[in-house]
């Protein structure tokens, strides 16, 4: 194994490694040992680069949000007006419920791991802060909330579904949030 001198990733492979075995594993699955194992480091080396389990989970939970967010980005950055912005939501909901099953797991573990231990909802509201700061580019603070819960939901329902909803339902939920009093917001 090479040092920390001639390592330069050991810190990012052991956050790697962190999201893997929570994926496969869940949060209570998760260990010093098992993750230096699975990213190829000493064991020394977890506490060298993190205080402990508790920081090392706060900094790999916040790198998968970073990527959720550059995720929301990605869709929501495009749109020029409120009908393309519509679209995007749904093509988000649609990419997130479709897309790798190892985001939705750890989604639900970050979820699950704020509402045991409050001092890991921080994460979560900044998560849910930064994905409203991109809804509100093209909606309301409030409408921008909405989407934020139909987003969650909607792609947890058809990422577990048997028969997930097609695209169009998905574009009429939207719709109707977006929408107050039969006129666009």
């Amino acid at each position: 194994m090479a040092t920390g001198h001639t390592d330069p990733q050991r810190r990012e492979r052991i956050l790697t490694a962190t999201l893997d075995l929570i994926a496969e594993q869940g949060v209570a699955g998760v260990s010093h040992r098992k993750i230096a194992a699975r990213a190829g480091v000493p064991l020394g080396s977890m506490t060298y680069h993190f205080s402990g389990l508790d920081e090392l989970l706060r900094e790999a939970f916040r790198r998968f949000t970073d990527h959720i967010v550059v995720v929301f980005d990605v869709h929501l950055s495009a749109p020029a007006d409120r009908d393309q912005a519509r679209a995007a939501v749904a093509d988000l909901i649609h990419a997130l419920s479709d897309g790798s099953p190892r985001d939705l797991v750890l989604t639900q573990e970050l979820y699950t791991l704020a509402a045991r231990q409050p001092s890991y909802r921080e994460l979560t509201h900044e998560w849910m802060a930064r994905s409203r700061t991109h809804l509100e580019k093209h909606f309301d603070p409030d409408t921008a909330r909405q989407l934020d819960a139909l987003i969650e939901g909607l792609t947890l329902h058809r990422a577990l579904a048997r028969e997930p909803h097609d695209r169009a339902l998905t574009l009429e939920a939207v719709t109707r949030i977006t929408t107050t009093g039969g006129r666009a917001t």
